[in-house]
């Protein structure tokens, strides 16, 4: 009964320690993740300059056929004049643009 009560006791008292070591470690992936985030902040569309490609594989909710409205509208009105302009594009509407603003920029 001894044995048993000390095993335990030895069980509980080295679980604790090895989640006290644990936690007290820094992360291995939070760097990696943060830099991560970084970059994906830093991509920045430019709408005068982007080809369709660009558009659809940058943008949120930006399709083949949508990045291509972007573009027909851009050579058929010239350069767009501001972010806001976008909604003036054929099935692009104030969500996407906004799912979108932080990546845009004209030049």
């Amino acid at each position: 009964m001894m044995k048993s009560c000390l095993s335990s006791v030895l069980f509980a008292l080295l679980t604790s320690l090895s989640l006290a070591v644990s936690a007290a470690e820094p992360s291995k992936t939070e760097p990696a993740n943060a830099a991560f985030a970084q970059v994906a902040q830093a991509i920045t569309v430019h709408l005068n300059t982007a080809d369709a490609e660009t558009l659809q594989r940058e943008l949120a909710g930006i399709g083949a056929t949508k990045a291509q409205a972007i573009v027909a509208y851009r050579e058929a009105h010239g350069n767009f004049a501001s972010v806001d302009e976008l909604l003036e594009v054929k099935g692009i509407g104030a969500a996407t643009l906004e799912k979108n603003r932080d990546k845009l920029m004209v030049d």
